[in-house]
């Protein structure tokens, strides 16, 4: 628990500091949207990353204590990555958007 709170101060801390220098530097506004674009990508990416991999661990998890019920929660698994890939797209075209 630990790590993801220091996973997501560190996000906090790097959506806050490009908007900060854009506040502080108005002539830079070119540099904007090509930061945004990244981080969108980028922390859609972060957040994917860790999801896929509690879900790819816990179902593992489960298919070990309980092999009979392997069909049931590898349905489950599928759609939830499936669910999960979507945030990822969602993050890649919000970045395209942002994109001048």
């Amino acid at each position: 628990m630990r790590k993801l709170g220091k996973i997501l101060v560190w996000a906090v801390v790097l959506m806050v500091t490009p908007a900060i220098a854009m506040a502080a530097e108005p002539t830079a506004s070119n540099l904007g949207p090509g930061i945004g674009a990244g981080l969108a990508v980028g922390l859609a990416g972060l957040g994917c990353g860790i999801g896929q991999g509690l879900t790819a661990g816990n179902t593992t998890q489960g298919i070990a204590r309980n092999p009979g019920a392997a069909g049931a929660m590898f349905t489950n698994f599928i759609l939830g990555m499936v669910l999960i890939e979507s945030i990822a797209i969602y993050g890649l075209l919000i970045g395209f958007l942002l994109l001048p």
